[in-house]
């Protein structure tokens, strides 16, 4: 087996290394034109809860009058599939859904980017619940596809075996990945950096898994987006150049939530991508504590803001998320191995 790896650890480094220098060549056109056209977001005034965002406004004052475009996930968009078709990566048991996945999340948060740069009334972007129905939709189609044409129906829980859970459960719990995940890094990005660098390390401990599971074409795809993230970071980095915004932060989420059940590790993304985890449960908290009984758990949700409302600096949450994030793929690459996900 490992012979093999190293056979194809090239060809990994240089389908990376392709998506790196494209998304390279590709950021000064976008550059120049959001920023001739003025792309800049519309920042939220209220929260989903209804009251003003007071806190999280107060604390990003300084970037929302500097003015940045968003939308530039539109890179990574052109990006992934170019690299993957031009190198030969699509393959119909491997790639096809995470390729779908990724460019389907990306579409529906293309919409809402729209809608925030260039809708005539006052919203911020598509409401919550529709976005959420055209991400479900998204994930129950590609779930029926994963289960029924692809034939997984059974799922991996490390240490533990394989357990049977039909077409329709399987269907379900591919749903739910890529709902969840997608939601989650849409959540986690709200500093510079933040998002892109947590899931460049996701994708990488996946891009590990896949590789040692001999899944060459979804290892590629993994270090594709990897190439991808590295350039899109290089921009991205305090002070930002750019948001990816929800059309980079949909794609990367549900791609993700794809791949980690194209490797059978699902139950490994909580561990991989658990900071995603923790910016999407302590926004959920706030809204439920909120919601029943009318009083605040943070500062400010999602987490990141209510450490920078603690008065950490930006850079100091991104850097320490960053090493959290890397320390915890590790982790998870070594549970695959440890775990009987590897073959």
């Amino acid at each position: 087996m490992f012979s093999d790896i190293n056979r194809n650890m090239g060809y990994e480094f240089i389908v990376a290394m392709a998506s790196f220098l494209l998304a390279m060549l590709l950021t000064p056109i976008y550059t120049h034109f959001a920023y001739k056209h003025k792309l800049w977001k519309r920042q939220k005034t209220v929260a989903v809860t209804g009251e003003k965002l007071t806190v999280m406004n107060k604390l990003h004052a300084k970037k929302i009058k500097r003015h940045f475009p968003t939308m530039a996930g539109m890179i990574m968009l052109v990006t992934v599939p170019v690299v993957v078709l031009s190198c030969h990566c699509l393959n119909r048991g491997q790639t096809w859904l995470a390729l779908a996945a990724f460019m389907g999340g990306g579409m529906i948060g293309l919409i809402d980017d729209a809608i925030n740069l260039f809708g005539k009334n006052s919203a911020a972007g598509l409401r919550a619940p529709v976005k959420f129905a055209m991400i479900t939709a998204l994930g129950l189609a590609l779930g029926w596809f994963f289960s029924v044409k692809l034939g997984w129906t059974s799922i991996k829980i490390p240490y533990l075996g394989s357990f049977e859970l039909g077409t329709i459960g399987m269907t379900l719990v591919f749903a739910f990945a890529v709902v969840a995940t997608g939601n989650a890094v849409n959540i986690s990005d709200g500093l510079d950096g933040l998002a892109g660098g947590l899931a460049m390390m996701a994708y990488g401990a996946y891009g590990i898994i896949a590789l040692l599971q001999e899944q060459w074409y979804l290892a590629g795809f993994c270090f594709i987006v990897v190439g991808a993230l590295l350039s899109y970071i290089w921009f991205n980095i305090y002070p930002a150049r750019f948001m990816m915004g929800d059309t980079g932060s949909f794609a990367l989420g549900a791609g993700l939530g794809v791949v980690s059940m194209m490797t059978n590790s699902f139950f490994l993304l909580p561990v991989i991508g658990l900071l995603f985890v923790v910016e999407a449960g302590s926004s959920l908290l706030q809204i439920m504590s909120k919601k029943f009984f009318h009083r605040k758990i943070f500062i400010s949700a999602p987490f990141h803001h209510h450490l920078e409302a603690k008065g950490w600096e930006e850079t100091k949450i991104v850097q320490r998320f960053w090493v959290i994030g890397g320390i915890l793929a590790m982790m998870g690459v070594f549970l695959a191995m440890g775990g009987g996900i590897i073959r």
